[in-house]
């Protein structure tokens, strides 16, 4: 395996499980909140990656995108896990509750990416004031040791933010279509929702032509200087 791969690997496999990982569960989460238990009876809002890994499009896809990313001048991150099973029957308020329980996936990987950017933060005021060594909660870090931690952390930042971005398109199957389709008159929102069988081949033509990070890369590219200037990460 090329030793830039493993490196890739080692930074970038923690931060991608985890956003994908934790975005399920927050679907999940959400419906239990507005009484949906199916999720919860399948043991689905779990922080345990095991329960919602897939092993294709959590594993493989993120990997093959990050590596043709650079090179096709694509999205450089793409991935799912296995959905969180929902039955808006439980809802007092189908389309609305249904907005809410997609909107909570994306709403997490921005809490991650604060989560991320704190840690990063941490580091950098450690390495600053520890000198040849940094103390990190106890722990004498080397430089080396915080470099990585840096280099993970800056991972976890762009990983989140970047899914936050492409679920909050409006193309179904992605968790903004599912806000959209809330908002619209049911007869309308019914026909957008059968977008959804086409979706994915949708999502690879706009990923492989180029075209979704046409799309997704200004957006990222905000969020992302945002939260280097809230955080202080320059």
């Amino acid at each position: 395996m090329d030793e830039n791969w493993i490196q890739v690997i080692a930074v970038y496999a923690l931060p991608v499980i985890f956003a994908i990982t934790l975005h399920e569960a927050a679907h999940g989460w959400m419906a239990q909140r507005l009484g949906d238990p199916t999720a919860a009876q399948l043991g689905r809002i779990s922080i345990n990656p095991v329960r919602h890994v897939d092993p294709v499009g959590t594993l493989l896809v993120p990997g093959l995108t990050l590596a043709l990313g650079g090179a096709m001048g694509a999205f450089a991150l793409f991935g799912w896990a296995k959905p969180v099973p929902v039955d808006a029957r439980y809802f007092r308020r189908p389309a609305r509750d249904m907005a809410w329980v997609a909107a909570a996936g994306p709403g997490m990987n921005l809490i991650m990416a604060f989560a991320w950017a704190l840690l990063a933060k941490l580091v950098l005021m450690a390495v600053g004031m520890g000198g040849p060594e940094a103390n990190v909660s106890g722990q004498m870090l080397t430089p080396l040791g915080a470099d990585y931690i840096l280099r993970v952390a800056v991972a976890g930042i762009v990983v989140n933010v970047a899914l936050m971005v492409l679920n909050l398109l409006p193309l179904p199957p992605l968790d903004g279509s599912r806000v959209i389709t809330a908002l619209l008159p049911p007869s309308i929102g019914w026909r957008y929702a059968q977008l959804e069988r086409y979706g994915l081949w949708i999502l690879l033509i706009l990923l492989f032509s180029g075209a979704l990070g046409a799309i997704v890369r200004p957006v990222t590219g905000w969020m992302l200087q945002s939260i280097v200037t809230i955080f202080g990460l320059r």
